[in-house]
């Protein structure tokens, strides 16, 4: 194999890595500013405690639901990212967020509260960016907004609002809370994520993923 194609290779692993873990720090942050959750998160949470059942038990059967579509209707998304950020990013977001109550960093006023999530989004976003651009895997609920892409011809921006506003619906009528945070996810991630892929991502990693598809790997 070329030295450029191993190159590539190494470099989108590199970014992928790079991105799955501030994606974790992003989501720690998130849960620290105390704001709400992710829909996806959210909804988990209202259905579990809707079935009575632990809420750790429930989101692994629920993506497992999302990664048997994925598997069926975007099986090329699947990749050694999509296992590598299934058990990476909530670890590091439990680890993100366990710390910053140990040092008591927790924010205690709306203000600083509002500023931690801003922030938690922002990084949420950009690595978000940068690990579906590296292309080596896709977590099973970010493949959902790209297998609707692909598959409508809609953009990714409003792909990506439709799942996140359907986790926002379903956890209302759940029963479920929704914080400023949730719909904050659900009516803002997309554009940021769309920027940072186009903005950040794109010019990062395209010779890598241009070289590499070139040569069909």
């Amino acid at each position: 194999m070329p030295t450029h194609i191993n190159q590539s290779n190494v470099r989108r692993f590199v970014f992928m890595l790079i991105g799955v873990f501030f994606l974790g720090v992003g989501i720690g942050l998130f849960k620290l500013s105390l704001m709400g959750n992710d829909p996806n998160t959210a909804f988990v949470i209202a259905a579990a405690a809707k079935l009575g059942v632990d809420f750790a038990v429930l989101n692994l059967f629920v993506n497992s639901v999302y990664f048997l579509l994925e598997y069926i209707f975007g099986r090329s998304l699947i990749g050694i990212g999509t296992f590598i950020n299934w058990v990476m990013v909530g670890t590091v977001a439990s680890a993100c967020d366990h710390l910053g109550r140990y040092l008591h960093l927790a924010p205690e006023h709306f203000a600083s509260k509002l500023l931690v999530m801003v922030l938690g989004i922002l990084i949420l976003t950009l690595s978000c960016a940068i690990y579906q651009t590296a292309d080596m895997g896709i977590a099973p609920y970010d493949s959902l907004s790209i297998i609707l892409t692909r598959r409508s011809g809609r953009s990714y921006f409003w792909c990506r609002a439709f799942t996140d506003c359907v986790g926002a619906l379903l956890t209302l009528l759940l029963g479920g809370l929704l914080g400023v945070g949730t719909l904050m996810c659900a009516l803002g991630l997309s554009p940021f994520i769309s920027f940072f892929t186009k903005y950040v991502a794109e010019p990062l990693l395209g010779p890598a993923i241009t070289s590499v598809r070139k040569e069909g790997v």
